[in-house]
Order: C-alpha cells, then structure tokens, then sequence
C-alpha cells in the first residue's frame, strides 16, 4: 500500500496511476520500507532488489541451471539501454554464462510462463 504524507492510505496500483498523471517516478517499497521499484531512477539492482530477486527466482532463471542466487547477477528482462526500468517486474537472475548467453545477438531468449528462460542459437 501507498501513505500519503496526510496518513491516507491507498493500494500499490492508485498511487502508480497518481504519480503517472502526475509526471513523477514512483517509489514501491519493501516491508521494511527500502525501494524496491526503482524505475529509471538508477542502472544497477540494489542491493534489496537482489535479495527479492533471490527470494523469487532462488537462483539462475536458466532452464536446467542449479547455480544459487548468491552466484547469480540480477539482469534486465527489458534492457536498461532502450528503457527498460530497474525493478522486480523487469529484473531476474541469471548465472555468469547464461547472463553472457541472454546479451549475446547470437542466441534468441525465450522467456516462459513459469519465469524460466531457455536460449537458441540463431541459424
């Protein structure tokens, strides 16, 4: 839920539309008040981000890779370079290899209902 500074209450979703009207970035927060949606406002995932994306994914997204979460980088399903935003919708984790794999023009990348994500080469 969002608080407004005059203690109103209001769902995730009214202040997301708010602050869209309003030309303004938008801060959704954990519950210990840390952001966790941080939208173009920075590149990299923080630190928070990282541990709700461990939470989440449990380790590398790769269909058949065992690496945990703590090998793990947090990359964008959406790059960063053509606008994608830094939050959990749009973040994932992904091993060294399979992070190489999803930035490489040689593979197309697959993602799946159930979050996982497999890599093809191209022909």
């Amino acid at each position: 839920t969002a608080l407004l500074d005059d203690g109103t209450r209001m769902s995730a979703g009214q202040a997301r539309r708010l602050a869209c009207e309003a030309g303004i970035i938008p801060a959704v927060l954990g519950s210990t008040s840390v952001p966790l949606d941080l939208g173009r406002t920075r590149r990299l995932h923080s630190k928070a981000q990282r541990i709700a994306l461990g939470l989440r994914d449990g380790g590398c997204t790769a269909r058949g890779c065992e690496t945990s979460a703590s090998g793990c980088h947090a990359h964008h399903d959406d790059p960063w370079s053509r606008g994608g935003p830094t939050d959990l919708t749009n973040g994932r984790l992904l091993c060294p290899r399979h992070h190489r794999l999803a930035h490489s023009s040689r593979y197309v990348v697959t993602i799946h209902a159930d979050n996982t994500v497999t890599y093809v080469m191209r022909t």
